[in-house]
C-alpha cells in the first residue's frame, strides 16, 4: 500500500511539474485570443486528449525503443535526470525557454494549434514523454501500471481546467503569484531530475567496477 501511495505521488508530482499547466496558460491564452470561448473550450480538450494518447504510446512502447536502439533503462534515467535539470533550471528563474510562439507564427496555428504547439510539444514534450517512459519502466505489477495511468489521467483534467478557466486564474493570480508557483515547481522538477540521474548512475557505475 506504502508502494502504491509513494509512487502516486511521485507519478502525480513529476507529470503535473514536467507538463506545467501553469507555465502553459499564457501561452494558450495568446493563441486562443482570437477565438470564441466555445472554440477556446474545444482545442483546449483536444490538445489534452491528443497528449494523453502520445504519453500512453510512449509509456507502453519504452521497452520496444530500448530494444531497437539497444539502449538501456539507466542509461535513459540519465539522458531524462539531465533534461528535467534544464527544465526546472528555467522554471525556478521564471523563464519558459521550452515554449517559444513568435507573433508571425501565431496565425498558422490557428487552424489546428490544439495539436501542435499545444499537445506536441508544449504539453507532450521531452520532459513528460521521457517521465512517461522511465516511470512505466519502473512500474513493476499491474497496479503501479494502473496508478501511473491514473496519475497522468488526473493531471491532463486538471491541465484542462486549468486552460478552461486561464483568464480568470491568471488574473487571480497575478504575475507575480505565476512566477512564484513556476519556481516552486521548477524547484520540485531539479530535485526529481537528480533522483533520476543517480537511480541510474548507480548501477552503471556497479556494472563497471564488478567487471573491472
Amino acid at each position: 500500500m506504502n508502494e502504491l501511495i509513494t509512487f502516486s505521488l511521485l507519478s502525480f508530482t513529476s507529470f503535473f511539474t514536467l507538463i506545467n499547466p501553469l507555465g502553459v496558460m499564457p501561452v494558450y491564452m495568446t493563441m486562443t485570443s482570437g477565438l470564441t470561448t466555445k472554440e477556446r473550450t474545444k482545442t483546449a480538450r483536444k490538445a489534452v486528449i491528443t497528449s494523453f494518447f502520445i504519453l500512453l504510446a510512449f509509456a507502453f512502447s519504452g521497452q520496444l525503443l530500448f530494444d531497437f536502439f539497444g539502449i538501456s533503462v539507466d542509461s535513459f534515467r540519465i539522458a531524462g535526470g539531465i533534461i528535467f535539470f534544464m527544465v526546472g533550471q528555467d522554471m525556478l528563474h521564471a523563464r519558459l525557454t521550452t515554449v517559444k510562439v513568435r507573433e508571425d507564427e501565431i496565425h498558422k496555428y490557428v487552424n489546428d494549434i490544439s495539436i501542435t504547439p499545444l499537445a506536441i510539444p508544449m504539453l507532450a514534450g521531452p520532459g513528460s514523454i521521457t517521465n512517461a517512459i522511465v516511470l512505466m519502466e519502473d512500474a513493476g505489477t499491474f497496479e503501479l501500471k494502473m496508478v501511473l495511468i491514473g496519475t497522468l489521467i488526473s493531471v491532463l483534467v486538471i491541465t484542462f481546467i486549468i486552460l478552461w478557466g486561464a483568464a480568470k486564474i491568471s488574473k487571480f493570480l497575478g504575475e507575480t503569484g505565476n512566477n512564484i508557483l513556476m519556481r516552486i515547481m521548477g524547484l520540485i522538477v531539479m530535485v526529481i531530475a537528480v533522483e533520476f540521474f543517480f537511480s541510474g548512475l548507480g548501477p552503471i557505475l556497479r556494472k563497471i567496477f564488478i567487471t573491472n
